[in-house]
């Protein structure tokens, strides 16, 4: 019984929170590939702020943002009892473990292809950590080109957030209103003899295309 009340309740906030933030800061969301279907996609996207993951999450379409789960490190979303709520019944986290000796199951990758494999969507930041520097994009890290090997027929579609930095400074709880942009680009896959750096280099430019600063129509 709690279980289900647990679920009800958290499905109630999840709808509430997408709607705030869409009050809050009036994304504007453009679709740079074919209307987004029912297969599974990996989202990808850059990482400036601790409301990244709500952004994207809150800019899907209600049936995607249903199947779409957030990969995010189990320490910081078990951290309380809200952040377990939050993380386990509103977002369904894929929770990763970030030290190798505390995993006791599967491997990030393996956790990861197992949702896909359900039928669930993730969003994942490949650069590991909040960029925090005048930098555009951090380095990428391995696990995207290591879930594209595993998954080599999955979508994988970059994501680029605008402006968010400024509704959710580093180190502020509330968030300042303003209006942030998020583009998604067209799919892309691991090539057949693609090696791992040129696919992440790919990635990166990928994402770096979405940029406003490209865009001639913004």
């Amino acid at each position: 019984m709690r279980d289900w009340i647990e679920t009800q309740l958290g499905h109630l906030v999840g709808v509430a929170l997408a709607g705030l933030i869409h009050l809050l800061t009036a994304p504007r969301i453009v679709w740079r590939t074919r209307p987004p279907g029912r297969r599974p996609r990996v989202y990808f996207a850059n990482h400036t702020s601790n409301a990244d993951t709500v952004l994207i999450w809150a800019a899907l379409p209600p049936k995607l943002r249903s199947r779409t789960r957030p990969v995010a490190a189990a320490d910081y979303w078990l951290k309380n009892g809200l952040r377990k709520f939050f993380g386990t019944r509103v977002f369904y986290t894929v929770l990763i473990e970030r030290k190798a000796e505390d995993r006791f199951g599967d491997d990030p990758v393996e956790q990861m292809g197992l949702a896909l494999d359900a039928g669930s969507s993730l969003i994942i930041f490949p650069e590991g950590r909040r960029n925090d520097t005048e930098a555009p994009l951090l380095p990428f890290k391995t696990g995207l080109f290591h879930l594209a090997t595993a998954r080599p027929d999955v979508d994988l579609v970059p994501v680029w957030i605008d402006n968010l930095n400024g509704v959710m400074p580093r180190g502020e709880v509330i968030p300042v209103p303003l209006i942030c942009q998020i583009f998604f680009g067209e799919p892309l896959k691991l090539g057949k003899t693609e090696d791992r750096d040129q696919f992440l280099d790919r990635a990166s430019d990928a994402m770096l295309s979405l940029r406003p600063q490209q865009d001639n129509t913004v």
